[in-house]
């Protein structure tokens, strides 16, 4: 039988976690325009946030605020995979799976894109990301 042009058998290609990685990878780009946005806009004087220097047990470093501002993003796309899986499981009755849980946990205790990627494609697979 011929393969279908275009498919991974004419291409000699194994189907991965590529096209899901670089969807979680612009979904965090789009997180930390969000992230710097917040960060930027003005405050009125009476809740505006004391300075990093003058905070107790701050560092105050750049590669800090990059850190911070890292997990803000991983945290804020984590968050919005889960209210979709909410969602999905309030219209459909169903519950979570055991290895989806086991891939949530691991995000969970140690955050990082590399962990978020397979959330996002156990989601993938249910049809329910929108991004």
């Amino acid at each position: 039988m011929t393969p279908v042009p275009g498919s991974p058998e004419a291409t000699g290609l194994k189907p991965s976690l590529d096209p899901v990685a670089e969807r979680v990878r612009q979904r965090l780009s789009v997180a930390g325009l969000a992230f710097d946005r917040r960060q930027n806009a003005s405050r009125p004087r009476g809740r505006r946030r004391k300075d990093q220097a003058t905070l107790p047990f701050s560092t105050g470093g750049e590669g800090d605020a990059a850190h911070q501002r890292e997990r803000a993003c991983l945290r804020s796309v984590f968050r919005d995979l889960g209210d979709a899986h909410r969602r999905y499981r309030n219209r459909t009755g169903q519950s979570g799976t055991p290895a989806l849980r086991a891939a949530a946990q691991a995000f969970k205790s140690e955050p990082s894109v590399l962990s978020l990627i397979p959330v996002a494609a156990f989601l993938d697979e249910l049809g329910i990301l929108a991004w």
